[in-house]
């Protein structure tokens, strides 16, 4: 009989300690992880580059897209789904990547944080043109829209055909990086001094990657560039650029049609082209046959969609330096 006893007791002590455990671990202000770090999902590269720095000792940063892998084509495993709904914290940017959309829209995470919603989107094409191309930003690349009550900029992105590659313009991207900081202040009150200094310390670096931007393509004989797709539009609005693109702003748009090629020609020749820039994970095999029939070079642009050894650079910024000293090759800027 005192055995009997004693069994239920024993595992009614644990399973009170577990509970314990679980509450603690679950209710703490570091979030689920037992070293008391956020457990933080990124959709992919510069999702986890905002994390990283923003979060710096006090996360956990989990990339959804491995390095080397085409985002818009990611595809994700029931094992990540699963292990998405226990993020203590999501940076995702909607568009990008369809399946992430629709896991974190399932997931159930409180706190997630879109960056789409934290700056504006515009619709791009395969032509972006920073001085004539109808923006509502007058022509200076700069937005002349209203913010709201935080200063961010506001916008509706659930239209189709809106461009999400909104980190290549580092102006939006510390827009975006401003509503994370939040997040994780949110999510995390503990630490949000913390973050609050490590979100002030990225937007500067990032004013001053635009400044870089800014000073280094000011004296440029062209202000036209190709690519293999339409991920520059912001960069090209930013900086006063024309980006003409083979494709649109899906990379694996399809077969381009003959007539667009022999556009892409003539711009090439009336604006003194001499470089056809195309992407790390994508193929290089359109860029290169275009630039042979022109007789020009070909170069890489990288929408720094991932971080590979083929990269220039070990993060976004290096990455980004390395794209504007190509862009000011190209444009005959140095």
């Amino acid at each position: 009989m005192n055995v009997r006893r004693h069994i239920p007791t024993a595992v009614l002590a644990g399973a009170s300690v577990l509970g314990a455990l679980t509450l603690s671990a679950c209710s703490g202000s570091g979030g689920g992880k037992a070293d008391g770090k956020l457990n933080v999902t990124a959709s992919f590269y510069p999702m986890e580059f905002l994390a990283e720095e923003i979060g710096k000792d006090h996360v956990q940063v989990t990339d959804l897209t491995k390095p080397g892998t085409e985002p818009h084509d990611l595809e994700l495993s029931p094992r990540q789904t699963a292990e998405l709904g226990e993020s203590d914290a999501i940076v995702y940017l909607k568009g990008v990547q369809p399946a992430v959309d629709k896991a974190v829209q399932q997931s159930g995470v409180e706190h997630t944080v879109d960056a789409a919603s934290l700056t504006r989107l515009k619709k791009h094409g395969s032509e972006v043109d920073g001085h004539d191309h109808t923006t509502g930003d007058n022509g200076t690349g700069h937005d002349e829209h209203g913010h709201d009550e935080h200063g961010h900029e506001g916008h509706d992105h659930e239209g189709d055909g809106d461009d999400p590659h909104i980190w290549l313009d580092p102006v939006k991207l510390a827009e975006v990086a401003k509503g994370v900081g939040k997040t994780f202040a949110d999510a995390d009150p503990a630490h949000k001094a913390d973050y609050a200094r490590n979100t002030d310390d990225l937007v500067k670096k990032l004013t001053d990657l635009d400044k870089k931007f800014q000073d280094g393509l000011k004296n440029k004989k062209s202000d036209t560039f190709i690519t293999t797709h339409a991920a520059f539009g912001y960069l090209a609005e930013r900086y006063g650029l024309t980006e003409e693109a083979i494709n649109g702003i899906d990379p694996e748009s399809g077969d381009v049609s003959g007539s667009r090629m022999k556009e892409l020609q003539k711009l090439a020749k009336d604006h003194h082209v001499n470089t056809v820039f195309f992407e790390t994970l994508t193929s290089p095999a359109m860029a290169r046959t275009l630039a042979k029939d022109l007789g020009v070079k070909t170069d890489v642009l990288d929408p720094v969609e991932g971080i590979t050894e083929k990269s220039r650079g070990k993060d976004y910024v290096q990455v980004m330096e390395a794209n504007l000293a190509a862009l000011q090759k190209a444009l005959g800027a140095k």
